[in-house]
């Protein structure tokens, strides 16, 4: 899917997020979906020492209060918020709560590269917002893909990223419901895999 059908795609999706926001499941989802991901980062990812998080948007899921709280547990925590460069490609700064951030061309809160006393770096782990997520199998090996909102920034940094650091880990963060099947959307050749996927069900990866 490509062109119209799939910007068509993403506003019914986005729409029907802001209608899932609205609804009676959505803090039951969400909290279910928070303790998915602090099972993780206390359990198998528990070497992580510095997040890369999003600032949320149209109705994303919020992880700032739990990763401000992951951040507590431990000495040496990091947390970082991406700042998007002209040529699409994102930096990642270093980023603590009451940090003035300044506004994207998008109308995106970002650091302020300015404020030198947070330094730019790159994280063990970034934490993706999904549109949309599909699924696809090779073997019996799952793999996880994310739709977001088409601007690619993502896609051109994952590629440069692991390059620098192959222990990255990039986890998709979704509901249930924005699962995608082939016939409405799958992935292309420039589309980087995410590492992981979580959503109120669990952990995938």
């Amino acid at each position: 899917m490509h062109g119209n059908s799939l910007k068509t795609l993403r506003q019914d999706l986005l729409k029907r997020r802001k209608e899932f926001a609205a609804g009676q499941n959505h803090a039951p989802s969400t909290n279910q979906l928070i303790k998915n991901l602090n099972q993780f980062l206390t359990g198998a990812g528990s070497a992580i020492q510095s997040i890369a998080l999003y600032w949320p948007i149209q109705d994303e899921i919020d992880l700032r209060t739990t990763l401000l709280e992951w951040v507590k547990t431990q000495p040496n925590r990091e947390l970082a918020l991406p700042l998007a460069r002209p040529d699409k490609h994102l930096d990642f700064y270093q980023w603590q709560e009451g940090d003035r951030l300044v506004p994207s061309q998008h109308g995106i809160p970002e650091p302020d590269p300015l404020q030198t006393q947070r330094q730019a770096l790159i994280p063990d782990c970034i934490l993706l917002p999904c549109v949309g997520w599909s699924s696809s199998h090779e073997g019996n090996a799952a793999q996880y893909w994310r739709l977001g909102y088409g601007g690619g920034y993502f896609d051109r940094t994952l590629a440069q990223l692991r390059k620098k650091k192959p222990s990255l880990i990039c986890i998709g963060i979704g509901f249930d419901w924005q699962k995608l099947d082939d016939a409405q959307w799958s992935a292309q050749t420039h589309d980087e895999p995410l590492d992981m996927l979580v959503t109120e069900s669990g952990v995938f990866s």
